[in-house]
């Protein structure tokens, strides 16, 4: 299974929400320029991340984006669903019916074993993105990161965030 690079882009700009103070936002430009990352694919997965409830946006000179709800209540599951949607991973093709031996389809009773370890597999990953919250990811950084660091990054939050105006019904 393979995460696409929006899923990272989309998480680590909602981790530096978290910090945020009361009212201001960041914009798609600023999250973009931070990370390194070209502005206008940030700007979609923020958009994708609004759509699914997770960020709220407000448009114009006082625009911008912050976390719709409490870190605590925004899984790493949401974020992923968000960018990259809610199907499987792993689609069953039947396959065991196809050539020379294949099963007719009659036969085929019970699911394939194969995507049934595929289901069993993927539903573990998903319970433990579920299980892994934004807020339970900013505790981490800031226990494992290096108080000058931490100071930088606050730093440029106070000077990024910006005060933010009426926001925009989600998509």
């Amino acid at each position: 299974m393979q995460i696409s690079k929006g899923v990272e882009w989309a998480a680590h700009a909602a981790a530096m929400m978290i910090a945020l103070p009361e009212g201001r936002g960041l914009k798609a430009e600023a999250l973009a320029r931070y990370h390194e990352v070209p502005t206008a694919y940030m700007a979609k997965q923020l958009q994708a991340l609004s759509k699914a409830g997770i960020v709220q946006s407000s448009r114009g000179a006082h625009g911008g984006y912050r976390l719709a709800k409490p870190a605590t209540e925004i899984n790493l599951w949401d974020i992923t669903a968000a960018i990259e949607g809610t199907g499987p991973a792993f689609r069953c093709t039947e396959i065991r019916q196809n050539g020379p031996c294949g099963l007719k389809r009659k036969d085929c009773k019970n699911p394939c074993q194969i995507a049934s370890a595929f289901t069993a597999a993927e539903t573990a990953f998903r319970d433990m993105l579920k299980a892994t919250t934004l807020a339970e990811l900013g505790a981490q950084v800031v226990q494992d990161s290096e108080q000058e660091h931490l100071l930088d990054v606050m730093g440029w939050l106070n000077a990024e965030a910006v005060p933010l105006g009426k926001s925009v019904a989600r998509c």
